[in-house]
């Protein structure tokens, strides 16, 4: 059976299987289930109120937004602040701890004014602060910022008109706390606090021993690029003394990584920071804060194990962890207890983003049935791999995948000597792949299957083109193999039948999907459902909101994509409603980018076409026609159109 056709099989499959194989229940958490019908669904405060995915792609579409198309469920944003917040409240209550939490927002995880600002009015209950590492980032933070009892933490490389445009913001009233991460940078601090006669409030970032782990641990430990060694600690701790800024040193900061897969390393490192607050302290300078850095995970697989893709812990066992070994350390050497700061961020904006694609095409070894069985005289060699595509023999399939290698291997020798003509090629590879395809069972057996065959589902799985760019809008995937869960926003009480990889529009061989979220395993294809000719089929890519927003490049100069912003709302049908949207990057826009002109280009075309309409290529009108189109795509989306995804889609259905 071709598996691009659709089976009857829904009596074999059910929702509570859709649900395990795609990993909802496990990455998905109580924010994302499917309803009876097949649709995706996502609980933004993790309860019964619910919106259909699909809803709000229809809507969006509506409203003349294109895919790819980035959704923003801002309640899902807003629990995920008001959990951390509410969690740190908790452990700090059951440990009877006597400080407090005071969590700061890392900026650079999601520098984008609709995420900071949600994210700020959800934390104003709790005065949730913002980080930021660099000038522009601290310019968002000052002009932002309205509560004086909530923190700004100043981390990364400082130059003088960034400390001066910190303490500048003390003198408006603000905590603004630069934390020290270069030896050389108490000089520039002290020099610019008796110029400006502003006393700054002064962290130092500790290069801690414990190394961190997963796919950023090379940020920590005593290599890292941040941080004080605890000679430095000391060097700087006598400068500020001697310059009477003694009392400005007040906080203790570190961080072991981006997405801290194992709990223990986040323990040891904490326990090792505090011993370094409470020597401080001892030495008489007025400590308050430990800043616990970043770390905190997200489980995009949801295996719960130590893998650089999950976490083996909950946010509950981490914020009672970073109270008790706090509190502990600070007990045993006899010292007041800190207030602490956490740095989350990748664990507050990843869950709200959703990035949706649409398939527009596939890419099938088999899209080219074998030839039915010639009645003239046939090619010896074609008539061996029908004999193996029949099983004539009766073999096994580790044998018949064997002699059609060989046979394979024959007709790319004979046709590169030139004694194979180019239909006889086509017809040996045709029933080659035809072959291959029917061992792809073997393949996946639940028993031990032979190296050879085992390969078989990866190199035979579909590759479905999506309308989107992994180096625009998925960049951790290329850059660093970060895997993110992908499923289909439909079609789930149906049961797939086609394993495939997902490639992008780019022109780049690395712009695909090949890596997927399993419990168990890297996936490295995913089962998702056959293309029908003139419907839709959308993709959900998941947790997205960290990093991938900004850090995402122009590759092909494909640009941002279109973005909605989704609230709850019980008084809708549908349960939500599209509060504000964000246009993606036209064409112009990017080219704008790159330094180049549409109205230029737009006049450099028309003078070609004039000369081709003085010579006789083309009629006037047709080069009217041209020119308007050419101006028309300038004002349009770098993206495949609706009626080239149709296209597309449809042009190669079986």
């Amino acid at each position: 059976m071709n598996p691009n056709e659709p089976s009857d099989s829904r009596t074999e499959w059910t929702i509570a299987d859709a649900k395990h194989y795609y990993g909802l229940k496990h990455w998905g958490g109580a924010n994302f289930s499917v309803d009876t019908n097949g649709y995706l669904m996502v609980h933004p405060h993790g309860d019964s109120a619910t919106i259909r995915i699909h809803d709000i792609v229809t809507e969006a579409l509506s409203k003349g937004h294109k895919l790819p198309l980035t959704i923003r469920i801002q309640d899902l944003l807003r629990t995920r602040v008001v959990r951390l917040n509410q969690l740190f409240a908790q452990a700090i209550e059951e440990e009877n701890y006597a400080g407090r939490y005071r969590g700061v927002f890392p900026i650079k995880v999601n520098q984008l004014r609709e995420v900071v600002e949600e994210i700020q009015d959800a934390g104003s209950p709790f005065h949730y602060g913002f980080e930021c590492g660099s000038k522009p980032e601290l310019m968002i933070a000052l002009a932002m910022h309205k509560d004086v009892e909530s923190l700004i933490i100043c981390n990364g490389y400082k130059d003088d008109a960034f400390v001066r445009l910190a303490l500048s913001g003390r003198r408006l009233g603000k905590s603004i706390f630069l934390v020290v991460e270069q030896l050389s940078e108490v000089r520039r601090i002290i020099q610019l606090s008796k110029e400006t006669g502003v006393r700054p409030l002064i962290g130092f970032r500790i290069k801690l021993a414990t190394a961190g782990e997963g796919k950023w641990a090379s940020s920590s430990g005593e290599n890292a690029k941040f941080g004080l060694t605890s000679p430095e600690v000391i060097d700087a701790a006598r400068r500020l003394k001697r310059a009477g800024l003694g009392d400005c040193l007040q906080l203790i900061h570190f961080h072991i990584g981006s997405q801290v897969p194992n709990i223990q390393t986040i323990k040891k490192a904490t326990v090792e920071a505090s011993r370094f607050y409470c020597e401080l302290s001892k030495l008489g300078f007025p400590m308050r804060y430990l800043d616990v850095g970043g770390g905190l995970g997200i489980d995009y697989d949801g295996s719960r194990s130590n893998f650089e893709s999950s976490m083996n812990y909950t946010l509950r066992e981490y914020t009672r962890d970073v109270v008790y070994n706090i509190k502990s350390i600070c007990q045993d050497a006899e010292v007041p207890p800190p207030d602490i700061i956490s740095e989350s961020g990748r664990a507050i904006v990843a869950p709200h983003s959703i990035l949706i694609t649409e398939v527009c095409d596939r890419i099938s070894k088999t899209s080219v049935a074998p030839r039915a069985s010639a009645t003239t005289k046939c090619n010896p060699l074609i008539r061996d791999l029908r004999a193996i595509l029949n099983n004539s023999h009766n073999s096994s399939p580790l044998e018949r995948y064997h002699d059609a290698q060989q046979k394979i291997e024959e007709a790319n020798n004979l046709f590169n000597l030139g004694y194979l003509p180019l239909k006889e090629k086509a017809d040996a590879d045709a029933l080659y792949w035809a072959i291959c395809r029917e061992l792809v069972p073997s393949g996946e057996a639940s028993t031990y299957a032979p190296e050879e065959l085992e390969s078989l589902p990866r190199v035979m799985a579909e590759q479905y083109v999506c309308n989107f760019s992994v180096f625009q809008s998925l960049i951790d995937h290329w850059a660093c193999d970060q895997l993110f869960p992908v499923a289909p926003l439909h079609r789930l009480n149906e049961k797939p039948t086609v394993d495939a990889t997902l490639v992008d529009i780019t022109c780049d061989s690395e712009g695909k999907i090949s890596k997927f979220t399993d419990v168990e395993d890297v996936r490295h294809s995913l089962r998702l459902h056959p293309l029908k000719p003139k419907e839709p089929y959308y993709l959900g890519v998941f947790l997205v909101g960290a990093y991938q927003d900004i850090m995402g490049d122009l590759h092909n100069l494909f640009g941002r994509v279109d973005e909605v912003h989704v609230f709850l709302e019980d008084d809708e049908e549908d349960g939500f409603y599209i509060e504000d949207s964000i246009k993606g990057f036209t064409i112009n826009d990017v080219l704008g980018f790159t330094q180049y002109d549409g109205h230029l280009l737009t006049r450099m075309m028309k003078k070609q076409i004039d000369r081709a309409t003085k010579a006789d290529q083309i009629k006037p009108r047709e080069g009217t026609r041209m020119l308007d189109e050419y101006a028309h795509l300038l004002k349009g989306p770098t993206y495949l159109s609706e009626d080239k995804q149709r296209q597309r889609r449809t042009k190669k259905q079986p």
